[in-house]
C-alpha cells in the first residue's frame, strides 16, 4: 500500500477561527477499492464547519482533524477497483471530511468530470447546489402551484433554492437579515423578500399573503423558527430541516442545547397526520454514506444544469489558504451571500 506526504489545516480545538486551525503535515496512504486520490486546488467552507469549529457538529471526527465536504483537483492516484478512466482527470469531489488539504481520498461515485470549468462555480454545485437539488427536486419536489419559504436564502444553499425553485415557476419566499443581501435574492427571482432584523418575519410573511399559507419551507435555522414555519404550513405543507444554526449562538453549552430543543417543542406524530403536515429532516452525510448512488445522480444532475445555463452559482468570495481564519469568521458571522472558496 503506499502513502503519500500532504499538508492540510487541521482543527485542533473549538473556539474562534484564529486560534483552531493549525496548518500540518500529515501521511496519507494510496487509495484503496473504489477509492481516488485529488490534488486538490481549491476547496469551499459549509457552515457545517462552523458549527464543528463550534464543537456543535456530532457528525464530525474528534480532534485534532480536517474537515471540509467538497474540493476541485486533479486525479492522481485510483484504487484497484474504481474507475481507471479517471486518474488524471479534473473532478468536483463530494468528500466526508478531509477537504481542507492539499491531498484528500473519497470514492470514485462522488466525483464529476469538469475539464476546465471555474473551480469557483463548481464548488458551490457540490454542496451547496447538490443539497438543494437533493432537497427540492428529490425528496420533496417543488411545483408551480407551490409557495416556498427559503431561510438563509442569499447563503450557497438558498440561492440554488431560489433558482431551482422558479425553474418550476413556484412563489418563492426569501428570508434574509441584511438590507444588502436583498437584491441579491429579488435578482434571482424571489417574489417576497422578508428581513428578520426589521420585524417579526412571521408577521412579515402572514401580511405579504393575505390569510394564504406557505407549501414548502427550507429551515436550516430550527430553534425559535421551526414553531413560526410549522403555524405558516398550510394543509399538505412541507418543512424540510437541514441545520441548526441558532444552535451556533448558544453561550452556555448544555443549557443552551436543551434551550433549544425547547424552543423547537414536541411533535406528536399523530398530530401531523391529523393537520396533513410533514417534517423532514437531511443531513447530506448520511445520504453519502448510505445511499451513494443518490448522491452520485444529484451531483450529476446539477452540473448537467449548470452547463445548459439553468442554475448560476453565487460566489460569495475567494480567499487564499492563508486567510481561512478570516472566512470562517466571515461565514459565522452571516456577512456573506454565496458560496466561500479557499485557494491552495
Amino acid at each position: 500500500m503506499g502513502a503519500i506526504f500532504s499538508e492540510a489545516f487541521f482543527l485542533t480545538k473549538k473556539g474562534e477561527a484564529n486560534d483552531a486551525f493549525d496548518l500540518r503535515k500529515f501521511e496519507l496512504n494510496l487509495p484503496v477499492g473504489t477509492e481516488v486520490l485529488i490534488e486538490v486546488e481549491s476547496f469551499g467552507l459549509n457552515y457545517a464547519d462552523v458549527m464543528a469549529r463550534k464543537g456543535l457538529y456530532r457528525e464530525a471526527p474528534a480532534f485534532p482533524c480536517i474537515v471540509g465536504y467538497e474540493v476541485v483537483g486533479k486525479i492522481a492516484h485510483v484504487g484497484p477497483d474504481a474507475d481507471q478512466s479517471k486518474l488524471g482527470k479534473r473532478v468536483v469531489a463530494f468528500c466526508r471530511f478531509g477537504g481542507y488539504a492539499k491531498h484528500v481520498i473519497t470514492n470514485d461515485h462522488a466525483t464529476v468530470d469538469i475539464g476546465t470549468q471555474s473551480a469557483e462555480e463548481l464548488l458551490a454545485l457540490c454542496t451547496q447546489a447538490v443539497t438543494a437539488f437533493y432537497m427540492a427536486e428529490y425528496l420533496v419536489p417543488v411545483h408551480k402551484v407551490d409557495t416556498v419559504l427559503i431561510h438563509a436564502a442569499a447563503g450557497g444553499v438558498g440561492t440554488m433554492l431560489i433558482q431551482l425553485a422558479k425553474l418550476k415557476g413556484a412563489r418563492v419566499i426569501a428570508k434574509v437579515g441584511r438590507q444588502e443581501k436583498e437584491g441579491l435574492v429579488k435578482k434571482l427571482g424571489a417574489d417576497i423578500v422578508v428581513n428578520y432584523n426589521t420585524s417579526d418575519y412571521q408577521e412579515q410573511i402572514k401580511k405579504a399573503l393575505n390569510g394564504e399559507r406557505i407549501d414548502i419551507s427550507y429551515n436550516p435555522v430550527a430553534g425559535s423558527t421551526f414553531k413560526k414555519d410549522f403555524a405558516l404550513l398550510g394543509s399538505g405543507g412541507r418543512m424540510v430541516l437541514f441545520g441548526g444554526s441558532e444552535l451556533s449562538n448558544g453561550k452556555w453549552g448544555m443549557l443552551s442545547k436543551l434551550n433549544f430543543l425547547r424552543k423547537m417543542g414536541l411533535i406528536i406524530p399523530i398530530g401531523l397526520m391529523m393537520r396533513s403536515k410533514n417534517i423532514l429532516g437531511v443531513n447530506l452525510l448520511k445520504i453519502a454514506d448510505n445511499k451513494p448512488k443518490v448522491l452520485e445522480f444529484c451531483m450529476q444532475s446539477v452540473v448537467n444544469l449548470y452547463s445548459e445555463g439553468k442554475i448560476k452559482p453565487q460566489i460569495g468570495c475567494v480567499y487564499k489558504a492563508t486567510q481561512l481564519a478570516e472566512a470562517h469568521s466571515a461565514l459565522e458571522r452571516g456577512e456573506t451571500t454565496g458560496k466561500l472558496i479557499v485557494n491552495w
